[in-house]
């Protein structure tokens, strides 16, 4: 038996011959390693005298003790390498003695080495070392457990009892591990049981029904050897080469030796076939999503135009895409994100359009994001990505649109796709990319003039109209001449700034209550706000009817806004506005629009101004924003995004 060492060596009494004084050793404490840890008979010399020792000698005094203890180190090492060979030839000579005894001397040499003298530093450097040594074997283990747990086992009791650990077969009821024999050959499918096709997967099991793979064979085909393809000689590969060569038929088909991703693709609606006695498998990409038809959306309405929206699916998005622009250069680089989730994301652009550095800057941000998940998808990412904090206007846009996404790629800009989202972000874009709408180019050149316009005025009155209507009722003398009516003829029971703000609230009720109410009774809902809220108030004398009234055009102007986001934040300003110019009047307005304007001109989205053309100026660009021109005007693209190719008609 191994002797085990204490942590504290008794002391032994030392009698003294001329004397009947009995002295003791100094206790001396050792670690669970064996080595002393302090020692009053140290060799060294004590550190109170070496600071008190002048620069040059004490430099001379530490060199001294570096060497010694490196000396006494090194022949420590020697001995110990004597001690074990001698123990090693010993046992070779006389093998019949007992392995223990020999054990048993080798730990009594251990223990009279513990209870040497040794430098206290020496033997932290060595603890050290120890814990590290230690933790590098620990990252070591986790590594190889790692790696055979991802390793592919060739019996299905096996993989079924890693299925068990990673993805709880046998504990989700929607985790299936299905066991059949096909051409002699036992066979596993495994899948998820809402993601399965059944059409695709029943084909692919009729055929696997007639293979015979014994003799290599397929009846009713003229397949007598599966395709050559080059062996990467793991076991049981020739089997797996046959069944994806010869049997499965799908388009969609590929092999690994990887258990994570056969996990990865089945989490993404894939079905995977195991061979028992090979050490890869096949995966077929057959899923089915419960998805929805693309329809129009909501908020992007046209009166003419195309009547197809974005979905929940990665794949049905980028296709409504790909069936715009057919370009071979248009890139679609996949993406994922999330810890758990394991959320798909797609980038994609021009390649020789779109600057090399924007898209490699916003690649390098979507890999950096480290999150648990984005179940709110696109909302969650542009958070990581962009980090605007507690800005509220939109850093970038969102689109539901292929043929909007369509002209901003061919602009140079990069799109970015979540699954499971029907937004597509727009990067990057500037304040006046979310006053701009599709129906303006679905109109002749002066009929889309003519609509912009009148959203840019309802756009400015949303922001504008209440704080200049408080400013002129609450201070008469900065009437102009003709306008002296603006005003309410009696006032009501509250003051204005009071009403202005309980209106506000109550139309931000009621535009919450409209989205959660069913649509039945939304009609109802409508009427209840406009007699109660609206008529009751107003006949009580709580309310003003000029209150009301230019109330009501702010908030047209608010829903005529493009940009959901932006009529948001637009809200918001006009609030902090109003709430400066009743307490501040003149200076409260002209300060709080000033303030505003500075803000929105130092924000920047992926290194594109936010006001440009505005700031900094650029009267080509401007134009193209105050004026809808004509399609073939139109010959450059804009500098914004820095394109590599900056003409839109070819030469």
């Amino acid at each position: 038996m191994k002797k085990t060492t204490t942590n504290t060596i008794k002391p032994k009494q030392i009698s003294n011959h001329h004397t009947d004084e009995v002295k003791e050793e100094p206790k001396l404490e050792i670690d669970r390693e064996g080595n002393i840890l302090s020692s009053p008979m140290d060799w060294h010399v004590p550190e109170s005298e070496i600071e008190a020792v002048p620069g040059q000698e004490r430099d001379e005094l530490e060199g001294e003790r570096e060497e010694e203890r490196e000396l006494k180190e090194s022949k420590r090492d020697d001995a110990d390498e004597d001690r074990e060979e001698s123990i090693a030839a010993r046992f070779k000579k006389h093998p019949e003695e007992d392995q223990g005894s020999v054990e048993a001397k080798r730990d009594d040499a251990a223990d009279e080495r513990s209870r040497e003298p040794r430098p206290a530093r020496v033997v932290k450097h060595k603890d050290e070392g120890r814990r590290s040594a230690r933790a590098a074997s620990e990252d070591q283990n986790q590594n190889n457990t790692r790696n055979k747990e991802d390793h592919i086992p060739d019996d299905f009791e096996a993989l079924k009892k890693l299925l068990e650990k990673q993805v709880g077969l046998n504990q989700s009821f929607d985790v299936v591990f299905r066991e059949m024999v096909f051409g002699g050959h036992k066979t596993g499918i495994f899948y998820y049981n809402g993601f399965a096709k059944d059409t695709v997967l029943t084909m692919i099991l009729d055929r696997l029904s007639d293979a015979e793979i014994g003799e290599r064979q397929i009846k009713g085909d003229t397949t007598e050897s599966p395709i050559d393809h080059q062996e990467q000689g793991g076991k049981g590969h020739a089997t797996v080469q046959l069944f994806m060569d010869a049997i499965i038929p799908h388009i969609q088909v590929k092999q690994t030796d990887k258990l994570s991703e056969v996990i990865d693709n089945v989490s993404m609606g894939a079905s995977c076939f195991f061979f028992e006695g090979a050490t890869s498998a096949i995966v077929v990409d057959a899923k089915s999503f419960p998805v929805r038809s693309t329809e129009e959306p909501d908020l992007e309405r046209v009166v003419r135009g195309a009547r197809d929206g974005f979905v929940e699916t990665l794949l049905t998005n980028v296709t409504l895409l790909r069936r715009r622009i057919r370009d071979p250069k248009l890139k679609l680089e996949m993406l994922r994100a999330g810890r758990r989730t394991h959320t798909d994301i797609c980038m994609a652009y021009i390649d020789d359009i779109c600057d090399p550095h924007l898209v490699e800057s916003i690649r390098d941000k979507i890999q950096q994001v480290e999150v648990d998940g984005l179940p709110l998808a696109e909302k969650q990412l542009e958070e990581a990505i962009v980090g605007r904090g507690w800005n509220p206007y939109p850093m970038v846009r969102y689109s539901e649109r292929p043929d909007i996404v369509s002209v901003h790629l061919l602009e140079g800009h990069v799109a970015v796709f979540v699954d499971t989202s029907p937004s597509v972000i727009i990067l990057p874009t500037t304040f006046f990319h979310h006053v701009q709408h599709a129906e303006e180019y679905r109109q002749t050149p002066a009929v889309g003039t003519y609509l912009r316009w009148v959203r840019f005025i309802g756009i400015a009155a949303s922001l504008f109209l209440l704080p200049l209507w408080f400013l002129l009722v609450t201070s008469p003398e900065l009437k102009p001449a003709g306008f002296e009516f603006l005003g309410p003829q009696k006032s009501g029971k509250l003051p204005l700034l009071v009403q202005f703000l309980v209106a506000e609230l109550g139309i931000d009720l009621m535009r919450m209550a409209a989205v959660h109410t069913p649509s039945p009774l939304a009609t109802a809902m409508g009427l209840v706000a406009a007699i109660l809220v609206g008529d009751v108030a107003v006949k009580t004398g709580l309310f003003v009817n000029e209150v009301i009234l230019y109330l009501a055009i702010a908030a047209v102007g608010t829903f005529a806004t493009p940009s959901y986001e932006l009529s948001l934040a637009n809200r918001l300003a006009r609030l902090a506005l109003l709430i400066l110019t009743a307490v501040f009047k003149i200076p409260g307005l002209v300060i709080g629009c000033t303030a505003l304007a500075l803000y929105l001109s130092t924000r920047r989205s992926y290194n594109a101004p936010y006001m440009w053309p505005f700031i900094p100026f650029n009267v080509k660009a401007l134009t193209e924003i105050l004026l809808r021109r004509p399609f073939l005007a139109r010959k450059n693209r804009m500098s914004l995004t820095q394109p590599t190719d900056n003409s839109r008609q070819p030469k």
